[in-house]
């Protein structure tokens, strides 16, 4: 089964990822106001949260982007800058916790700035008409235009208040046309478009974490499944950013030192119109998927690397199929090859 998350998500969000994560690298550049709350935690990865007794020097502590009441005219904004360059389906303006605080209309506009960040000349583009917002919840808008690039919003919160999270639900852009033939490239790195589609649990962290950058900050940072008590095994069935041959395989347990996998495997296939949903017949036919890396040993915290020597040459793939018996935690997984 394709876990899911206790929200639930609207159709634009099945395949995406979110463009507005800070793990992933996205930043909060300017805010008219913050005074309440800063705009770095409306970026936050984790659910938001609320703690009755918690106040600080300015009040009230909220987990999100707070402005003060605002006393003269106009309204507040703010600019952030995605995780990557990326195609936007929708957005989920979140209020959650902010109840007499919450602004009643919203409105996001984009633009893309092809290095360095915008400045007055820059052009904006709306994408969000004014939009009502309400108390306490989450607020899903869909995107019209999802072929256009950008790689930065402007939220506008009309006048003031507060903002929980803001999702940027959309897809990585990266221009392939500049990657030479022989050119090895990481085909599982999210920033290329890689995506993980579903997979068998994912208690302690989504499986999306594996294709993200970097070695990992901590345990937190990697794909985590809940300790296995029946048969079976965890897996993770996850779309290339491109169709292409793998060259070498890495498989990181960075941080992972009492609850790594024992051992772990990997298979492909070339299915370039699998859609971005997998029904039960999809899933249960990866099983059958040709074999790159064979079962094999893993080890604590470790860079577990596999070249041709171990690894099989079965041509051009979209998809990979990486499983962990029986469970447990790997942080990186790098695909390194060429596009086909």
């Amino acid at each position: 089964m394709t876990d899911t998350t206790s929200t639930s998500l609207p159709a634009f969000a099945t395949g995406a990822i979110n463009l507005a994560s800070a793990r992933l690298g996205a930043k909060g550049l300017y805010a008219t106001d913050e005074f309440f709350a800063p705009l770095e935690r409306m970026l936050q990865d984790v659910p938001a949260s609320f703690d009755p007794d918690l106040y600080d020097d300015n009040g009230k502590y909220m987990d999100g982007w707070e402005s003060r009441r605002k006393r003269v005219p106009g309204h507040d904004w703010a600019i952030v800058k995605l995780a990557m360059p990326g195609r936007i389906f929708g957005f989920d303006v979140d209020t959650s916790y902010f109840t007499g605080n919450y602004p009643p209309h919203c409105s996001i506009e984009a633009a893309f700035v092809e290095g360095g960040d915008p400045d007055d000349a820059t052009q904006w583009t709306e994408i969000l008409a004014k939009s009502p917002l309400g108390s306490s919840a989450h607020h899903f808008f869909e995107n019209a235009d999802k072929q256009k690039i950008w790689t930065h919003l402007r939220l506008h919160i009309y006048p003031d208040g507060g903002v929980a999270r803001l999702r940027i639900y959309g897809s990585a852009y990266f221009d392939w046309s500049k990657v030479g033939a022989g050119e090895e490239i990481d085909l599982a790195y999210i920033f290329n478009g890689a995506k993980a589609l579903a997979w068998s649990d994912a208690h302690y962290g989504h499986p999306d974490k594996l294709l993200g950058p970097g070695r990992g900050l901590n345990m937190g940072d990697g794909w985590e499944t809940k300790r296995r008590r029946g048969p079976g095994h965890d897996w993770a069935i996850i779309r290339l950013g491109h169709a292409g041959t793998i060259k070498r395989v890495i498989v990181d347990t960075a941080f992972f030192k009492g609850n790594f996998p024992d051992t772990c495997e990997l298979f492909g296939a070339y299915l370039p119109d699998l859609g971005d949903t997998l029904s039960e017949a999809d899933i249960a036919a990866s099983e059958n998927w040709k074999p790159i890396l064979p079962r094999s040993k893993l080890q604590m915290d470790h860079i577990h690397e596999y070249g041709s020597d171990a690894i099989a040459d079965i041509g051009p793939i979209t998809h990979v199929r990486y499983a962990m018996h029986p469970d447990g935690g790997t942080m990186r997984l790098r695909l390194y090859g060429v596009k086909a």
